[in-house]
């Protein structure tokens, strides 16, 4: 069955070779523009991944998937530059504070316009942060939580941090914050905050995001769910506009079939790639390897609302009972490192003394003193496709099974697409699940905060889906986020990784560098450790 799969790929990539002229891509769908298929002389990109978007309103999404489409199209206020967490100028060419930074006042840049020929100016941003702030904003449409939002700036209406935003001319924009927040820079550059044209949220009302109008280098053309998105470059961009004619995003569940369409020139990018197949690809001089650093984080959460995960001596021993260096070695060689902590190694204020050693002996006997001398039944969700942190996460979830029925943890495997897992866990119907979390600023208050405090907690958009609410560490991660020194909040979150190591809300697994393969024809890329690109810099080779 794999060799007939892999011999048509190889005759459909032969047959595209042919039929392309200058290096350019074509689509293998046969069909007009609107579905992907471009004159011969055109640059198109095809992005092979391994699951589709949830929704194009960035400001709606939590998901990689979905923002590294929005990327392309909508620009934000500040943006990370190159393959660091430094924020540089975007739409607003600075942003100052006052003397106790909680007023940012943001000088816009002139001239841009939305992909639908409205301005942009200080009305639109004041628009857009509104709209996710308020709760009573008439654009504020049913389905949508703003979910980062609520994460990055602790709630909304009088549970947010920013106070107000006001133009205070067509190119200024004042952001009053009710107390200092460390980060704030950090998060208005992260891609959920991008700003979206007025005009069209209220002339697509709740399907804008079907319809997604930004000031990025792409444009929108069409989006067939689960097959492909098809975005065309931005000829009007502000900014250097980009080198590819049309960018289009395909599913392709299967890590195998993704890297077979890569060697067969159907797709010019593949994420998702099994780290066994890095050597193939380092040996295949048609193609190239980018490796993004480690900036993440796979766990398990045990959901502490549900029997038994409220009783932490059970918590702690599964985390004793699983063999993690087993798992990384299996799943990810040389790309994976155990983890010890919700904050990857190579972040500031990483604690690198906690660790859970593999005891299943100790596991039994935490087990015994909170009642389950012969283990118990429960499930372990996964999600259906591969992520960044999880190549192969159904099998990893059946590695970990294997461990806990050695304790006698008796589990049984519940598996979900994507877009609906989220929802399920968001709402908290899990007992255990597993799942991850990329960087996405290059502060700890983005992973600490945003996955493991009380505050994000909240059935519907939980970002901390172990439902853990612990006083302590929330008083500590508020005073790590209002402090603008470094050094004092990197003492206060080693604190807080030793309160969270201690609960053990989570089973925290593994840091996985993230290999993206592309054709070598691929020139300009640039691999983000924040694990999203914009790709005004890439063409294809003739």
């Amino acid at each position: 069955m794999q060799r007939k799969r892999a011999f048509w790929i190889l005759l459909l990539g032969m047959a595209l070779v042919l039929t392309a002229c200058g290096g350019s891509a074509t689509s293998p769908t046969g069909q007009g523009t609107d579905e992907g298929t471009a004159p011969q002389t055109q640059q198109v990109l095809v992005w092979g991944r391994g699951g589709d978007s949830v929704s194009l309103d960035p400001a709606n999404v939590t998901d990689g998937e979905s923002l590294k489409v929005t990327i392309q199209i909508f620009d934000t206020l500040l943006r990370f530059e190159g393959d660091t967490t430094n924020v540089g100028p975007s739409l607003a060419e600075s942003c100052q504070p006052n003397q106790d930074a909680t007023v940012f006042t943001c000088t816009l840049r002139q001239g841009v316009q939305f992909q639908d020929g409205t301005p942009f100016n200080a009305d639109a941003v004041v628009f857009n942060f509104d709209r996710w702030r308020k709760t009573d904003n008439p654009y504020r449409f049913p389905g949508e939580n703003f979910a980062y939002y609520e994460y990055m700036f602790g709630g909304f209406d009088n549970d947010s941090i920013i106070q107000d935003v006001k133009a205070l001319d067509e190119y200024t924009v004042q952001f009053q914050l009710k107390e200092p927040l460390a980060p704030f820079l950090q998060n208005i550059a992260m891609p959920a905050f991008a700003i979206a044209s007025p005009a069209a949220i209220q002339a697509y009302k709740e399907s804008f995001a079907q319809h997604p109008v930004g000031t990025g280098p792409f444009t929108f053309v069409s989006w067939a769910p689960d097959d492909r998105i098809v975005l065309a470059r931005n000829d009007q961009y502000w900014d250097t506009p980009a080198k590819l004619d049309q960018l289009i995003y395909r599913v392709i569940p299967d890590n195998g079939e993704r890297l077979l369409e890569l060697q067969a020139g159907t797709i010019q990018f593949a994420d998702g790639i099994n780290p066994a197949d890095v050597s193939v690809i380092k040996s295949d001089p048609n193609l190239q390897l980018f490796i993004r650093p480690a900036n993440d984080i796979g766990y398990m959460a045990m959901n502490m609302e549900k029997k038994p995960f409220d009783d932490v001596r059970v918590r702690l021993a599964i985390n004793y009972a699983i063999n993690k260096d087993a798992l990384v070695k299996a799943f990810y060689g040389d790309l994976g490192q155990v983890a010890n902590t919700p904050l990857p190694p190579k972040m500031w204020g990483h604690d690198s003394d906690l660790k859970y050693p593999y005891d299943p002996e100790k596991a039994k006997q935490l087990l015994a003193e909170a009642g389950f001398p012969n283990g118990f039944e429960t499930e372990l969700w996964a999600m259906s496709n591969p992520r960044p942190y999880f190549p192969e996460p159904q099998k990893m979830a059946e590695a970990i099974a294997n461990d806990l029925s050695q304790v006698g943890i008796k589990v049984k495997l519940v598996v979900y697409p994507w877009s609906t897992y989220l929802q399920k866990t968001e709402n908290g119907e899990h007992t255990m699940a597993l799942l991850g979390w990329i960087g996405d600023n290059g502060d700890p208050d983005n992973f600490l905060y945003v996955l493991l405090d009380k505050d994000n907690a909240v059935k519907g958009s939980a970002g901390n889906i172990a439902f853990y609410k612990s006083d302590s560490l929330h008083d500590i991660l508020i005073r790590a986020q209002r402090i603008p020194d470094q050094k004092e909040r990197e003492r206060l979150y080693i604190e807080a990784q030793k309160i969270i190591f201690n609960d053990a809300p989570w089973a925290p697994l593994v840091y996985a560098e993230d290999p993206v393969a592309a054709s070598a024809k691929v020139q300009g890329y640039v691999a983000s450790p924040l694990g999203l690109e914009q790709l005004t810099q890439v063409s294809l080779k003739p």
